[in-house]
């Protein structure tokens, strides 16, 4: 059976070109970034959370009553009780409860490095990611109103457990006896890397749709529309940070006018496009490369580097994964076409 998948899996050139094979092509490719270099980044990503969880703050009573405790704040009780009993619970031992949470980050990241223990990693990363999501940052804020995509919301380890969705090495892919790659280097690419994961390409990118659009909405709430909003955002980026880095963002939070309604709402446009656009396939090259730059600036200026430079940042946020999915949605970029006949086959199971 799993010859029979590899056979079509080679035929169909991928999940996503399974149209192509019955035309009687058979599409080569490659898809923008190397599969299995995404996967490593997110591994070390993974190992950056926890290097940053064993700063010495953390192992302080700080980690309950200035980070996990705030968390809860203005987020409805369902939200915000469990999140006060887990800090009643961690605060005895909290030096002990944090060596532990860095270990597990460590060894989610370490996992995802190899390639025989990266399922079990990934599996394991998506569970503690919508555990600390609930309990360790309070659903991302969405329930405060004043939520913002500027600031990290809907929150870094919810996209960590997205992304582990999409980067799932697919078992209809297997690589030949003897080899540690995946794909294989002779094999037909998937009109995308994420296609192959377990939301399928459809799936991710209604995924990536939803978050997007979704960034677009929290940016059209009340508390992000009052005019100097924009202004107060950046100015709090750059609190504590690194002269350098205050100095460029404070400048910037200096550069906006006072009433920047029309701004939030242009970048709330922008991104709405973004997503939308992809979903629907529409110049997605163009929209997947604006959404770099909108990450890698959101990640600069709003979220000044997730705070990692203060001594007190927990993980880098979310600019790097909204990078790291945008690549994974990257389509293929074609090499060749082989002009070659394939059967169809039918009634053959998987």
């Amino acid at each position: 059976m799993r010859a029979v998948r590899w056979r079509r899996w080679r035929r169909d050139g991928g999940t996503a070109d399974r149209e192509t094979a019955r035309r009687g092509t058979a599409r080569r490719g490659r898809t923008a970034v190397d599969p299995r270099h995404l996967l490593l980044a997110l591994g070390i990503l993974w190992i950056v959370d926890g290097a940053l969880q064993l700063q010495p703050a953390m192992f302080t009573r700080w980690f309950v009553t200035g980070l996990l405790v705030p968390s809860a704040a203005g987020s409805p009780h369902f939200v915000a009780g469990p999140i006060v009993s887990t800090a009643h619970l961690l605060e005895a031992h909290v030096a002990l409860w944090n060596a532990l949470f860095a270990s597990i980050q460590l060894l989610i990241g370490a996992g995802m490095l190899v390639r025989r223990t990266a399922r079990p990693a990934l599996a394991l990363s998506i569970v503690w990611s919508l555990a600390v999501w609930w309990l360790g940052e309070g659903l991302g804020g969405l329930f405060t109103g004043s939520a913002s995509p500027l600031t990290g919301a809907p929150g870094a380890v919810l996209l960590y457990a997205l992304a582990a969705l999409v980067l799932w090495p697919p078992r209809d892919a297997p690589s030949p006896a003897g080899s540690a790659t995946w794909p294989p280097r002779d094999a037909p690419s998937p009109a995308r890397f994420a296609a192959g994961g377990l939301l399928g390409d459809r799936g991710a990118r209604l995924a990536w749709a939803m978050l997007w659009l979704g960034s677009a909405a929290l940016l059209c709430q009340p508390a992000n529309l009052v005019p100097g909003a924009l202004r107060t955002t950046l100015t709090g980026a750059a609190a504590g940070e690194p002269g350098w880095l205050s100095r460029i963002v404070s400048q910037l939070a200096r550069a906006v006018w006072p009433d920047s309604t029309a701004v939030v709402i242009a970048l709330a446009v922008v991104m709405a496009a973004v997503g939308a656009g992809v979903a629907l396939r529409w110049g997605e090259p163009a929209l997947l490369a604006l959404a770099i730059v909108l990450a890698m600036g959101i990640w600069m200026f709003g979220e000044a580097f997730g705070g990692v430079l203060t001594g007190s940042g927990t993980d880098p946020n979310t600019g790097p994964l909204l990078v790291l999915l945008a690549l994974a949605l990257y389509p293929a970029r074609a090499d060749k076409t082989v002009g070659e006949v394939v059967p169809a086959v039918s009634g053959v199971g998987a």
